[in-house]
């Protein structure tokens, strides 16, 4: 089984949906969530079915037996039973049974709205983790082309060395710089893989060594793509997203907590029934004839009065009221959290579009530079520092460009996202 889910996963490179889509039906933290809800289902339901009466069956079979007992015929040893239906219904209790029930409702919603919060939260990382790795095979490219440009100017420098116009110090510089765009090759190559390990994780991957996502080009037009307004995207998150939800239903759950706890000072009223008989060996009739004439009904009204309760009730009213106020903090604490978060997604596209457009211009003046250096190295107009301080400064604004550009292309997204937009790359 696990060689077939190898090779199903081995035949395709995951895009950013397909990651999505396995994780919601794969995550375990999701599963967990899922399974909270169910359980919160479950107490519904026992809520929703304390409204009715209770039925129970009852039978007792016991044996006697009295050894002084004297007379003609007497039977020592005995064999009695008890038969009975009753019945039970609370018909008012200051409303804390449809409390509870309402309630019980409200926490179901809670717990489906906890697991979407979960559920966004997988989706954010996965989007992170994705835009990461094609950040980095990007990253990889151009360390690439930077290590080649490193041997390259090594083997020239070991030409020039041959005909005497470099020095051996000069050779070893370029000697270095080319071990250290190896090694920045290696680190970047390492980095990826990190990347992936931790996308797996996240996808409860286990049995794909070859695990690897599709690679999409970003163009720039998506990291100069208009970026929505900030309080346009907070105003439509505090409407859809869960975590703004379920902290209203935490306000009117602990109003109804209240109520219910106000309901502890009103009286109790059940109504109760049953039926029942009896037989004993003692008893000369017959077992049918006893059945019959031991046959008794009974049905009574209860009522219940709180009259001192040892502050019980005084203190569950008082606990609910401080609920109540801890959940208005509550709602207060996530919607800042949600503003600070999206103002969060809003500056890093900002500026990191601001530096994307001049991280653009810059590599074109860095590359123009670059290459006229390596010229004139070539012809001895240039020493080998001003060589390697060229190349060093084009590599960095090659990755400065990438890395504002994917920032942006991120953050865009993830603003989308909270407006309640699905993530796409």
């Amino acid at each position: 089984m696990a060689l077939a889910c190898m090779g199903v996963h081995a035949q395709k490179q995951w895009t950013l949906k397909d990651c999505i889509d396995y994780a919601m039906q794969n995550n375990i933290t999701l599963k967990q969530a899922v399974l909270k809800k169910q359980s919160a289902t479950e107490d519904r339901k026992q809520s929703k079915a304390a409204l009715l009466p209770s039925l129970t069956a009852t039978t007792n079979q016991s044996l006697g037996y009295s050894p002084w007992m004297e007379g003609v015929n007497v039977k020592k040893g005995s064999y009695s039973g008890t038969y009975g239906i009753n019945a039970q219904w609370t018909v008012w209790n200051g409303g804390q049974n449809t409390n509870a029930l309402k309630q019980n409702t409200l926490a179901e919603e809670q717990a489906e709205l906890s697991a979407q919060e979960t559920a966004n939260s997988i989706q954010e990382r996965i989007a992170q983790l994705y835009v990461q790795i094609l950040y980095m095979n990007e990253a990889i490219e151009v360390n690439r082309q930077s290590l080649e440009a490193s041997k390259k100017n090594e083997e020239r420098g070991k030409t020039m060395l041959e005909v005497g116009k470099m020095s051996k110090a000069d050779l070893a510089q370029l000697t270095a710089q080319r071990a250290t765009d190896e090694y920045n090759l290696v680190a970047a190559q390492s980095n990826l893989a990190d990347y992936k390990l931790s996308l797996k994780q996240l996808l409860e991957i286990t049995d794909d060594p070859t695990f690897d996502i599709a690679m999409p080009t970003a163009s720039d037009e998506q990291a100069l793509a208009a970026i929505p307004a900030l309080q346009g995207v907070y105003e439509q998150a505090l409407l859809t997203r869960p975590e703004i939800k379920n902290q209203e239903l935490a306000i009117t759950k602990s109003e109804l907590q209240i109520k219910s706890a106000k309901g502890g000072y009103m009286p109790t009223v059940s109504v109760t029934g049953g039926v029942g008989t009896s037989t004993s060996s003692r008893n000369d009739n017959s077992w049918g004839s006893q059945m019959k004439t031991n046959f008794d009904a009974t049905v009574g009204l209860g009522v219940s009065v709180p009259l001192i309760d040892g502050r019980k009730n005084k203190t569950a009213v008082n606990k609910a009221k401080i609920q109540r106020e801890q959940a208005l903090l509550s709602q207060q604490d996530a919607r800042k959290e949600l503003y600070t978060t999206i103002e969060g997604f809003w500056l890093d596209a900002q500026s990191n579009q601001q530096k994307f457009r001049a991280a653009k211009v810059s590599v074109e003046s860095e590359q123009q530079s670059y290459d006229l250096l390596s010229e004139q190295f070539q012809l001895g107009l240039k020493n080998i520092v001003e060589l390697m301080n060229g190349k060093t400064n084009l590599l960095q604004a090659q990755q400065n460009k990438l890395q504002s550009k994917y920032t942006t292309i991120l953050n865009i997204q993830l603003l989308k996202f909270y407006q309640g937009e699905e993530i796409n790359l």
